[in-house]
């Protein structure tokens, strides 16, 4: 299942929605729940849809499988339904091009990004610290700097070196203190893309004090197309890309930041290719450490780090102002955004 959080106009404005991405349409969750009550003769079937799968994605997940519940019987009822809007007068399904998608988990309860894969250690860092193998380590994000698919990303005008990240996100779907790496899977809701956006010059130059990152960091993570479930996606075999395309006028960022060769307007670049592969620390292992004095809730977000070659440091390359960056992952989508300076 591919959950989403979008925004579509209404008699009443405009409003924020939860949806599942269903063959080719966006099926509106709680109104789809409260046809499907309906349909069983449920009394207050608008109430109960809200209480059990709320439109928003962080009410969501704090209603546990009571909600995946209701969004699997919505996936298999209301694509059939002969209905158009629920028992409330709300739309069921939408049209892909009548919405506007948004991160989805719009905030997040908590950030935290690890460094999982032992390739772009190596190749970012030149060598391993010792530590990395006794291990899995983090930084703590900027969870209200959260931008979804297709998002503009305002680069702040303390960094001139614009790069990107390739990672995945697991969401938590359920609170846990001291879980197990054996019992990790029950609590990863789904996972998603996740491109954190990186200013390397200034990260660079905070982490000398060993401490951070923070500002190098903290302006802008994008998440998205969607929630995908666990079920429906191989992340150590899948397929990644990263693709980024040009401004007219914009010119390419060498590794030492200044300018090289120009990409102009509608030019792709394939920056980097590959298979996701395993990680060095597994999604078991990251919750069992985080989770052993610490408790885990619905809506917390844990980053994979990058993917070997998954970003431009490793490969010599940084974005320019105008650049859009696609970033793909096998049976996860594509998440695009657009990078400008301030």
């Amino acid at each position: 299942m591919r959950l989403a959080t979008f925004a579509v106009d209404t008699d009443v404005g405009r409003v924020q929605r939860l949806g599942i991405a269903h063959e080719g349409t966006v099926l509106d969750t709680t109104a789809g729940y409260a046809h499907v009550l309906d349909q069983r003769g449920e009394a207050a079937p608008v109430e109960i849809a809200q209480a059990h799968a709320p439109p928003e994605m962080l009410g969501f997940l704090r209603r546990g499988e009571r909600a995946f519940d209701a969004a699997r019987a919505v996936a298999e009822t209301v694509p059939d339904a002969d209905a158009e809007t629920g028992p409330d007068g709300a739309r069921l399904r939408y049209d892909p091009d009548e919405v506007d998608l948004m991160a989805p988990l719009p905030r997040p309860n908590s950030l935290r990004d690890y460094m999982a894969f032992e390739e772009h250690v190596r190749n970012s860092m030149g060598e391993v610290p010792d530590v990395w193998y006794e291990i899995p380590v983090c930084y703590k994000g900027n969870a209200d700097s959260v931008v979804g698919p297709g998002a503009t990303v305002e680069w702040p005008a303390y960094s001139d070196l614009m790069d990107i990240e390739l990672e995945i996100g697991a969401v938590i779907g359920k609170r846990g203190t001291g879980i197990s790496a054996d019992e990790a899977a029950e609590y990863i809701a789904g996972f998603t893309l996740f491109n954190d956006f990186s200013a390397r010059d200034e990260q660079g130059e905070e982490m000398e004090g060993r401490l951070g990152p923070a500002r190098g960091k903290d302006f802008a993570n994008a998440l998205g197309p969607h929630l995908v479930t666990p079920d429906e996606v191989d992340l150590p075999n899948a397929e990644f890309e990263i693709v980024v395309e040009g401004e007219d006028g914009a010119a390419a960022s060498d590794a030492s930041g200044g300018s090289s060769d120009q990409r102009s307007d509608g030019e792709t670049d394939t920056w980097s290719e590959g298979t996701v592969g395993e990680m060095g620390h597994s999604w078991g292992d990251i919750i069992e450490h985080v989770s052993e004095a610490e408790t885990l809730y619905p809506g917390d977000v844990l980053g994979s780090g990058t993917v070997g070659t998954g970003c431009g440091l490793e490969i010599g390359e940084f974005l320019s102002d105008g650049d859009t960056v696609s970033i793909s992952i096998e049976g996860l989508g594509t998440l695009t955004n657009t990078v400008v300076t301030q």
